[in-house]
């Protein structure tokens, strides 16, 4: 039999590999071999990127909470730890969209928060 090579699919393997690295500058989107290298980097990080953006969306959500719980005479933690007791379970995303629209609502949870720990 005769062999078969393969020119096609090592075609269409790089085309996938360098439609991925569109938009790079220089031989990182015109050499397979770089932007193979390129990609693959890329792919890894925004993986793990992810994964960042979630823990910096809690930092920010803390962060908010904790100016607005100052505000109101409280530090976060035991403006957190008035909630478990008085057994609001709001998270933290939702606490922090109070502390910045809708300062009254957050006043009247910090004030319960207080009444819980004294």
């Amino acid at each position: 039999m005769a062999r078969i090579k393969g020119g096609l699919n090592a075609k269409k393997k790089h085309n996938r590999v360098l439609k991925l690295a569109k938009g790079y500058r220089g031989a990182r989107s015109k050499q397979y071999r770089i932007a193979k290298q390129s990609v693959m980097r890329a792919l890894a990080t925004s993986y793990s990127g992810r994964k960042e953006r979630k823990r910096q969306f809690r930092r920010l959500w803390i962060a908010r909470i904790n100016a607005a719980a100052r505000m109101n005479g409280l530090s976060y933690s035991k403006f957190m730890y008035g909630l478990k007791l008085a057994e609001v379970e709001l998270n933290r995303k939702v606490l922090a969209d109070m502390a910045v629209n809708d300062p009254e609502g957050f006043t009247t949870l910090a004030e319960l928060a207080k009444s819980k720990i004294a």
